[in-house]
Order: structure tokens, then sequence, then C-alpha cells
């Protein structure tokens, strides 16, 4: 028998619940623990020291919008009458008035998805937690959904149960598995596909998302409803009860099936309290199999909200002012979110410095590898995750594990933008050279990493004795990776150490300075 998603969502109609202003809410219990369901209780929230040791994961933002492989927001955009993905749908695949964005999630074969080689891969880069997209703006599930039974990837498409798979091998390599959700904004997002040409032979022919046979894809939207074609669509007042409700429910589904060790939204706690129930339930379901401790991470993009405790604070493709208080992430990309056919990728030397940069500052990288419809990466992709592997064999001591060192660096490339507008910032930085210095710190040692290779001396200031800093006498100075030992001196205008011939990596380079 069928089973639709409106099946599937009545089946939960008429819950038990515990008090009545639990079930105004129109939702099912959470996990019971140290987390009540409201957003003040999560203030009580610590960051777990797993996640502040790990500084570096690796994400697989992959999913249906991948087949046509053709870079970002390819469901909405191809709506989109004069988008670049919009003609290029034209030309490829028809008019999607005919063919659409389920003749997309068809053609997602996942034909060379090998995940434990690709996780065994991020491993020797260095990584220490790996994230599965779970669901996009685009609603399709990637795992055997209880409440998206026909749009997701067992059902339909590579018929895989693709975060399980991922999962699994993440868990045989002894990485942190996390796991990604966008689903609250495609109600708006996708709003889109309910439109039509307004010029040119198609013009007034509706797109394929007024079929009523795919509203569980496109959504059933109400006869008010109006379509935004800038940003994500229009703000989240638009989104019904109804929908709000799926969204508790799916990813509820999506954290009670996986039980993740971070949960990544695209945004933050959306429609109150809601939000606020799913982080509860995440952080309550964890600390239930950690015996009673919370060692899971939710992440938010609204800074206010992880201010005190309640979560990690998450820049998209950006960085930080400064070393901030609280853990926090950057997430970014080699290329475009989803992979686009001939995208530039940034450079090793980029990855690195962002790496060393964000780690200075407190921060971990989450790193995006975009997959094209094969799961398989590309040779490029596969040149900068080998240059980052050689990187970390040398260099990884004075990254994973450290801490923020009394300033986070030096040199001409210091950024001095606002916090509050750090989300896509990265491009507007300055490139790093061997004039800039970024430090961490552990146990009795510092790192300074030279951003490039200075020739035949590296010259510190910051690390002068005394001065701003009140630097200490060093004991001892070493280059990681160089065997022999340096001849360095440390005086009132600059820590000067001599270079050896050959440089011991192809970008930044740490010496490891002795404190006591």
């Amino acid at each position: 028998m069928h089973i639709t998603r409106r099946d599937a969502l009545s089946a939960l109609a008429a819950p038990v619940f515990a008090s009545k202003a639990l079930a105004q809410t129109g939702l099912p219990e959470i996990e019971k623990g140290p987390f009540d369901g409201t957003r003040e209780g999560l203030k009580a929230y610590q960051i777990p020291e797993w996640f502040k040791d790990a500084k570096f994961g690796i994400w697989a933002h992959w999913g249906p919008q991948s087949a046509a492989e053709d870079g970002d927001w390819y469901a909405r955009r191809m709506y989109i009458e004069g988008e670049d993905q919009y003609k290029s749908h034209l030309e490829r695949f028809g008019h999607p008035s005919k063919f659409g964005f389920k003749d997309i999630c068809r053609m997602w074969t996942a034909d060379k998805f090998d995940p434990d080689h690709l996780v065994s891969l991020y491993k020797k880069a260095g990584a220490k937690y790996f994230m599965s997209m779970g669901v996009h703006h685009d609603g399709f599930d990637l795992w055997n959904s209880k409440y998206q039974p026909r749009w997701n990837s067992v059902a339909t498409g590579p018929k895989k149960d693709i975060v399980g798979m991922w999962k699994k091998a993440t868990e045989k390599q002894g990485l942190k598995f996390g796991v990604s959700e966008h689903l609250a904004p495609s109600y708006n997002w996708f709003g889109v596909s309910h439109g039509s040409d307004k010029s040119g032979p198609f013009a007034g022919v509706p797109y394929d998302g007024v079929d009523p046979a795919y509203k569980d894809l496109y959504h059933e939207l109400p006869p008010d409803y109006k379509i935004i074609l800038t940003g994500m669509g229009g703000s989240m007042t638009q989104a019904s009860d109804e929908w709000k409700r799926e969204y508790f429910l799916r990813v509820k589904d999506l954290v009670d099936n996986y039980q993740p060790d971070l949960l990544y939204t695209d945004g933050g706690m959306f429609y109150g309290d809601v939000g606020a129930r799913l982080v509860s339930h995440h952080y309550n379901l964890n600390a239930k199999h950690h015996g009673g401790k919370v060692e899971a991470v939710y992440t938010s993009k609204r800074r206010n909200e992880c201010d005190t405790g309640t979560c990690v604070f998450d820049i998209e493709r950006g960085v930080a002012e400064g070393a901030m208080a609280n853990a926090w992430q950057t997430d970014t990309c080699v290329g475009n979110w989803h992979y686009k056919r001939g995208m530039k990728y940034k450079t090793p030397k980029t990855v690195i410095d962002m790496l060393c940069d964000i780690v200075s500052r407190n921060g971990n990288l989450m790193l995006n590898f975009p997959l094209p419809g094969s799961g398989e990466l590309d040779a490029e992709e596969l040149h900068i995750l080998d240059e980052i592997t050689k990187w970390m064999a040398v260099n990884s001591e004075g990254i994973h594990s450290t801490r923020p060192w009394k300033t986070f660096g030096a040199g001409p490339a210091i950024v001095s933008a606002p916090v509050t507008n750090t989300r896509f910032n990265e491009n507007n930085r300055k490139d790093l050279t061997a004039d800039d210095f970024r430090f961490t710190t552990k146990g009795k040692s510092l790192y300074a990493f030279s951003m490039g290779w200075a020739g035949k001396e590296a010259v510190i200031p910051s690390l002068a004795l005394g001065g701003k800093y009140e630097v200490p006498k060093f004991h001892n100075v070493e280059l990681l990776g160089h065997k022999g030992k340096l001849k360095w001196s440390q005086g009132a205008a600059a820590l000067k150490v001599e270079l050896p011939e050959q440089k011991p990596s192809d970008y930044a380079v740490a010496f490891k300075i002795a404190l006591a």
C-alpha cells in the first residue's frame, strides 16, 4: 500500500500530551532530559570538549540538485525565468512545465558513491568530524523518511539510505558524525515552482509545481500565497501551521534515526518554540546515550542564540573578527555548495590559510567538498584534499586540540570588520603572506604559523621578549617537519628564527615554541 506524506502526518494527529500547554503546540513530546524545550532552558548548555578539540570537519553538501551539476539553488533557480540555471535547464532538459525538479530527483544515481573510501580520505586529511546533508531547501530527504515517504533517497533516485551510509562509514573511521537540515525555508524557497514564464512561447503556462500529484514535493500553497523571486522567497511568516508541524516531525525523525553528534540548521531555531523543542530533543536524546552528559552540538547562524549557552555559532563563508570567547564554526566550500561543472575551486593555500586563521580565532573549519551526481570526487577536488593531507601530516600538532593565545595573529592582513558583519566576508579578506602570523597554544607550547616561507629568516615582532603581550623568555624553538636544530634569538624587538634551506611545507609553516 502506498503511504502518502499526508497519511504519515495524520497518524500523529492526536498524540497523547503531557500537558494542556504541550497539546496546544500540536507536537509530540520530546525526549526527557536536561532541557525542557524552552529557549531559556537551553542557556544552560555547554559546548563539549570534542568539538573544541576537533578544529576541522568535512561536509558533503550533496543531494538531488547535484544531479544537474549546475551549482547552488538549482531547484529554485530553474523556475526563475532569466536565471542562468533556468536557461541551462531549458536547453538541457526542456521547459519546467514538462520536466521539473521531480524529474531531476529521478536522475540522481549516486552510482559511484563509496562512503567508506571518501571518509577514509577525509580522515587522512585531518578531519575529526564529517557531516552529511539530511535535507536541503528542495525538501528531498536523504533517508528513509517517515514523513516524506515518496521524495526521499530510498524511494526515489539512488534508492539508498544516504545519511545512514555516511553515518556507518564515519563511525567506522572513528569520527564524529553530523547531519545538516535546511528544511524550514523550503515552504517559501520553493514557491517559484508554482509560477510561470512572463514571456516567450510558454508565457502563462504553469510550472509543474502546481500539479496536485506532486504537492508532497512542491508544497500545497494557499490561494493568497505570494511568490517572491528574490532571496529565500519571503519571510517565514508565510509558512502554515501545518508546515511548521511537518518541519518538526521530519527533523525529529532525522535525529531519532541517526542521533548525530552535530545537528546543523541553515539559519537558527525556526518558528519560536518549535525550534527550541527540536534542539532540546537533540540534546536530551544524546544525553540518554552518554550517561546523562550532553556531548551533542547544534549550530545556529544567529549569534544572539549562541551568546549564552544554547548552541555553537556558525558563520557561513566568513571568519570572526578575533578570538571569540566561545568555540564557533565557519562553514564554507571549495567551490559552490552544490556541484557545478567547470567550477574554479579555492586553492590549497587558500583553504590552509583559512584553517590556520579560523583555528587561531577559537573556531573550527567545516569544509564542503561538493560531489557530482555520481558521488565521486573530481580530479581537482582530490588534488586539494591531497595537499591538505600532506600539510596536516606535518602541521596538525599546531591545529588539533589547541586553544587561542593572547592574540590570534599579527601582520598586514589583520582584519577588523565588526563581528556582526562576518557572513560571506571570506572573499573580502587579504591574502596571507610570510609577514602574517597566526598563533595557537597547547599545554606548554605556543605554535606560531608563518603564513608563507620567508626565505632566510622569520621575524616575529609579536613574540618579542616582554612587550605588549608580556611574552616570557622562550626555552626552545622548533620548526614542525624539520629534524635539525634552529638558530634563533628573542630580543626586545622580535623573535628571529634562521630558516633551513628546505621548507617543510608548501604552505604555512609552524614554529613550536617551548614556553616553560
